[in-house]
């Protein structure tokens, strides 16, 4: 049966999932998990929770799915070996770096690949699992269709969101919290800016464009078993306990009893949380604007719906019983012999407890009635008695407190077996090779957005590559830059299985084009073999020095530093292979399925929009490969008139051109070519300087 996945926030909400039926909760504790502002665990809460979540058959993944810093590998390493040590079941993980030095000090941890890592396609999760990863966490955004097609193809465990919160960008591509406020969704600390009102070729009027109903997926339960689904996630590591025990209890009914949400159950989960109502529309592959929806501030508790949920699952309210088989032998001058059997986690147990040889009945022989009754006693345990075999000779008497004391004796035990740790590696972390000098000096390169940004003005001024989308090759004319310049091809940032061979058609037809960029694990497919210099783009998020590494054994010739990163980072980065960073132009914030353009305003046929917020602040929004669409920064980013981008190690410096018109992208060039560069109020330094929390 298809695994059920809760959220656990905290050891309330921990309670409250495995007591309403739960499989598994994914969790975290300390600082390297995608919900930081959840009540997460210390160590000893966390060590308690295993125990606890083990004893009743409930697995347990904690969830170390952030980017991490040089300075904070150490630590994220000393949590994967405490991890380990605790019995967790799996780590969920984003960062390439940490990816290696988990298959590095703890080889034998199952790893999971989150959302995070943007996957979804079939080549993609493949590639992950390929790396050893046991399972995959496919992005919200695919349809019933595509999920289908890639858990008959994939050779990892598939696991999808079934209800809960939909961020509007792909997970592990938005940039819009961190760039305008310094906390990085990328780290745990998402301010949902996406939840605010903003207008749309308009001021701001209270419209909520960019705000998704949550999902709730409820009604295809059986399909997802049908298609190969192995585990369905509920959303909510910072929702209310009484939240969490209603969802997961509903979804428990609907998978045990193979059937559709009556109407009081689906009114119970939109009670619990809701905005707006629910959206089945990616499921469904029905996009637009009724999957758009907000929750008012003053929207009451739904108190009596959460006082039966806590009924369920406080006071030591114990649902999740282990059926045991016990047998007991008291026989005539032999000690008193109770085993009894249940189920581990490979298989089944069998423990024994023996006692004082029985005594002559003096009065009245114990019954085997009697033994069995007083075995049965299960109380205070998360024990109860499936089956008692009772084998006894006539004329003899056992106390009840011996009994009681066996039966003690073999649970305690039987409870040992089933929160057993499992023997694990644990090796040392062996240091990085000392990485080869940064570039001395740093070359200029451009991508574009349109082909006409592409002229002989930009050429002369002699740019190191240039980065052209994929998508637009086969309608230009590059006859023209031979022998002047790199040419690279970039993959679209999100695309689809279906994609896959027609990409890699384009990059073939195109000799020209001597390298291509890697922005997505799933893009490893369509390169390999094509015999073109790889480059690693923006969407990779490469974060650490071990990243950087990770890539180059993979062939990356060069790799683009998270633009998250402060200057000292990206310049203390190994420079294992040549570093890009972008230095001028709009930074990418989000990257959407659903086209904000089409759902506000009609589809403007590659013209896009602009994104108006409550202050005022304009951020464009530009159409994407397979009518996505990608939300720019209103400021322009403006770095190469400070000496600090110079001393970074860069083999390259990216200028970004996307709104710009070609006689602007060819001056801005020539400027930076010349050193005259300069900064305005309509510029930014990004995170250059603030870096992210």
């Amino acid at each position: 049966m298809m695994e059920l996945l809760s959220p656990a926030g905290g050891y309330e909400a921990l309670v409250a999932a495995v007591q309403s039926g739960a499989d598994a909760v994914y969790m975290g504790f300390g600082a390297f998990n995608a919900r930081r502002g959840a009540r997460n665990f210390t160590d000893e809460e966390f060590a308690s929770a295993v125990q606890y979540c083990h004893l009743r058959g409930v697995r347990v993944f904690l969830t170390l799915n952030t980017l991490v810093t040089d300075r904070e590998l150490p630590a994220a390493a000393d949590a994967l070996r405490r991890a380990s040590a605790m019995g967790v079941d799996a780590v969920l993980v984003q960062d390439w770096g940490l990816l290696a030095l988990a298959r590095e000090i703890v080889p034998d941890l199952p790893l999971h690949a989150s959302t995070q890592m943007s996957l979804f396609t079939l080549g993609g999760a493949n590639e992950a699992a390929a790396l050893g990863m046991e399972r995959v966490v496919l992005a919200r955004e695919l349809n019933r269709d595509e999920i289908r097609e890639i858990c008959a193809g994939c050779k990892a465990e598939v696991e999808i969101f079934g209800h809960g919160a939909l961020c509007m960008c792909y997970s592990g591509q938005c940039e819009m919290s961190a760039v305008l406020g310094q906390r990085s969704g990328n780290r745990g600390a998402c301010a949902q800016p996406c939840r605010l009102p903003y207008g749309v070729n308009a001021p701001c009027r209270g419209a909520y464009p960019l705000s998704l109903k949550d999902a709730n997926l409820s009604a295809y339960l059986q399909d997802m078993e049908r298609m190969g689904v192995d585990c369905l996630k509920i959303e909510g590591r910072l929702k209310r306990p009484e939240y969490v025990a209603v969802v997961t209890g509903i979804y428990r009914r609907l998978l045990d009893e193979r059937r559709l949400p009556t109407a009081e159950e689906s009114a119970a989960l939109e009670q619990a949380f809701s905005r707006s109502g629910f959206t089945d529309g990616y499921w469904l592959g029905r996009k637009g604007k009724a999957m758009f929806g907000t929750r008012p501030e003053n929207v009451p508790e739904p108190k009596e719906l959460f006082a039966r949920a806590r009924e369920t699952y406080e006071n030591g309210k114990e649902n999740r019983k282990i059926p045991v088989n016990l047998r007991l032998t008291v026989h005539r001058g032999e000690p008193v012999r109770l085993s009894g059997a249940c189920a581990v986690r490979n298989g089944v147990t069998i423990a024994l407890a023996t006692g004082d040889a029985p005594e002559e009945a003096r009065n009245r022989a114990v019954t085997a009635e009697e033994l069995t009754q007083r075995l049965s006693k299960t109380g205070g345990t998360v024990f109860t008695a499936d089956s008692v075999e009772v084998e006894l000779d006539e004329g003899l008497m056992v106390s009840a407190s011996a009994v009681n004391g066996l039966r003690r004796e073999l649970l305690d035990e039987l409870a040992a077996r089933r929160q057993d740790i499992p023997k694990r590696r644990e090796l040392p972390a062996f240091p990085l090779p000392d990485a080869p000098a940064g570039a001395e000096r740093m070359a200029f390169t451009v991508s574009i957005a349109r082909a006409d940004q592409l002229t002989e003005a930009l050429l002369a001024e002699r740019p190191a590559i240039v980065y052209i989308p994929a998508e637009l090759l086969d309608t230009m004319d590059l006859s023209a830059c031979a022998g002047r310049t790199e040419l690279c091809a970039v993959l679209p940032r999100v695309f689809r299985t279906a994609d896959e061979q027609p990409l890699r058609a384009i990059l073939e037809r195109h000799p020209e084009v001597t390298s291509v960029t890697v922005g997505n694990w799933g893009h490893m497919p369509i390169v390999r073999g094509l015999g073109k210099t790889l480059r690693g783009d923006l969407g990779l998020n490469v974060y650490n020095s071990r990243a950087v590494a990770f890539w180059r054994e993979r062939g990356l010739t060069s790799v683009t530093a998270s633009l998250e990163l402060r200057w000292q980072q990206v310049r203390d980065l190994g420079k294992y292979a040549d570093c890009e960073a972008v230095i001028y132009g709009r930074l990418p914030l989000m990257i959407t399925e659903n086209c904000v353009t089409k759902n506000s305003v009609g589809c403007a046929h590659g013209a896009g929009s602009v994104l108006t917020d409550r202050t005022g602040a304009q951020f464009p929004v530009l159409c994407a490969y397979g009518c996505r669409c990608e939300i720019e920064n209103g400021k322009v980013l403006v770095l190469a008139d400070k000496p600090e981008v110079f001393r970074c190690g860069l083999r390259y410096g990216r200028l970004r051109f996307t709104t710009e018109t070609a006689e602007e992208c060819a001056a801005i060039l020539r400027a930076h070519n010349a050193g005259t560069i300069t900064a305005d109020a309509d510029t930014t330094r990004g995170l250059f300087y603030r870096g992210v929390e």
